[in-house]
């Protein structure tokens, strides 16, 4: 196997190399190509010069003779062509034996498309004066193309040049293709390193590194919040084994004491007693039912009667039953409502049991000559729920953890009888009916709970 760093080095150089040769490739295929082009138009020029140059000497002369033009030859000598002239009947005048040349073209060599290698080619051009063809030049050449030394020195340096940037380039590649792969493997590997740390139980390690790339920015962040969540849950989880220990020790502390003192005589059984021992039972199974319902809720096990619930109906009915706990803590309880009809689609007692839950925590949680608002109100396609009172509100590291079952971060609250199920409850029965819940609260100036219902469509 492979590290990320050393695979993707390994690709961006393979790949890069790659696209360096196959440029180089092309870009001699096209130098050359353009460079025969251009070695082509030089020698059809050649050969409309030589031609008009026969022009001019018949014109000077008005005949052929065995001297006319025979200085040409000495060019054709140095330039590995070889040159004939005929009269008009095609009979030679002067020509050049082709076998001349052909030791001769050491500097020269063939390129592109054309006669094969070492074989001789020649073509025929018409001398013509004042319209009448006086003649034919006849100019032949062992190789397509010609080169001279200059041009072989030329394009050799072409090719090397070529070649050297190419190699030049590879290495530049290289180097920024490890930095380029470094960027990306090492918070990569970082990452991994910590989520094998966080997989042993090592929830406080974490990513000490930063990436200006949008991707694995995101992934540092997932991996950082990761490990706050599971830390979170591991105290969570330790927690709830300690208030769980709590919740259930006390009660039967309770009762075990004072029944041993009844039994050893210590304590008379009587009515008022036997009442508050009842209490400490009923305490003991609602807890016990809570933790069985959140189980139950937990497991998505829990049947729900969905019919149309009047939501404006089942609110006010469940502030009506608390207006007297309510005064006997001088609380206030405001309903507001439009005069529509709210409906939604659910179970309208597990409905009763989030609002039951949230206004008993208003109450509890509020202060003497305290208030609060129910409001009720059609937003778009939704109906939203507000409660909000004016009590002790819940500091602000304890937001976003009071949906976690048994949780009571706020020392005030934990002196209130409550066992930290309630909240937890409720948001499950919302999830199950596509709701949502959130919150905000300042210490000492209360909270707002507002719950948002789809609406149902007639």
């Amino acid at each position: 196997m492979q590290s990320v760093r050393r695979r993707l080095s390994l690709i961006l150089i393979a790949c890069t190399i790659a696209a360096v040769i196959l440029s180089a490739v092309f870009v001699n295929i096209t130098m050359n190509n353009t460079f025969n082009k251009y070695m082509v138009d030089v020698q059809n020029q050649r050969n409309v010069r030589i031609v008009q140059y026969f022009e001019q000497i018949y014109k000077n002369e008005g005949k052929w003779t065995n001297s006319s033009g025979t200085e040409q030859m000495h060019e054709a000598y140095m330039s590995d062509y070889c040159l004939t002239l005929l009269d008009a009947n095609k009979d030679v005048v002067w020509g050049m034996n082709p076998s001349d040349i052909r030791n001769t073209t050491t500097t020269h060599m063939m390129m592109g498309a054309g006669a094969g290698k070492g074989v001789y080619t020649s073509k025929t051009f018409e001398i013509k004066v004042e319209g009448k063809i006086v003649g034919y030049a006849l100019i032949g050449q062992y190789y397509a193309v010609l080169l001279s030394e200059q041009d072989i020195n030329f394009k050799t340096s072409i090719n090397k040049g070529i070649a050297i940037s190419a190699f030049i380039a590879i290495l530049i590649v290289v180097a920024v293709s490890l930095n380029i792969s470094k960027q990306f493997s090492l918070p990569i590997k970082t990452v991994s390193d910590i989520s094998v740390e966080l997989s042993k139980g090592n929830y406080e390690s974490r990513p000490n590194i930063k990436s200006k790339i949008i991707e694995l920015s995101n992934l540092i962040g997932s991996i950082n919040m990761l490990g706050e969540k599971l830390m979170h849950q591991e105290q969570l989880r330790k927690r709830l084994v300690s208030d769980i220990s709590h919740e259930i020790r006390t009660p039967l502390n309770v009762l075990q004491n004072n029944l041993e003192a009844m039994i050893d005589g210590i304590l008379p059984i009587t009515g008022d007693r036997l009442i508050n021992l009842n209490e400490e039972v009923i305490r003991f199974g609602k807890l016990l039912n809570n933790l069985n319902s959140l189980n139950q809720f937990e497991e998505q096990e829990v049947p729900l009667n969905i019919t149309t619930v009047f939501l404006d109906d089942l609110v006010t009915d469940v502030c009506s039953d608390y207006i007297t706990i309510a005064k006997a803590k001088n609380i206030n309880i405001n309903i507001s409502t439009e005069p529509n009809k709210y409906m939604i689609i659910g179970d309208e007692d597990k409905l009763k049991q989030v609002f039951i839950n949230l206004l008993s925590n208003a109450i509890k949680f509020n202060k003497e000559n305290g208030s609060i608002w129910v409001k009720l109100q059609e937003l778009d396609n939704k109906i939203m729920v507000e409660i909000k009172d004016n009590g002790i509100g819940i500091k602000k590291e304890d937001l976003p953890y009071i949906f976690e079952r048994l949780y009571r971060g706020d020392r005030s609250r934990q002196l209130t009888s409550g066992n930290g199920i309630g909240l937890t409850i409720v948001k499950k029965i919302l999830d199950l009916h596509g709701a949502s819940i959130d919150v905000l609260s300042e210490e000492s100036k209360g909270a707002t709970f507002t719950l948002n219902f789809m609406k149902k469509v007639e």
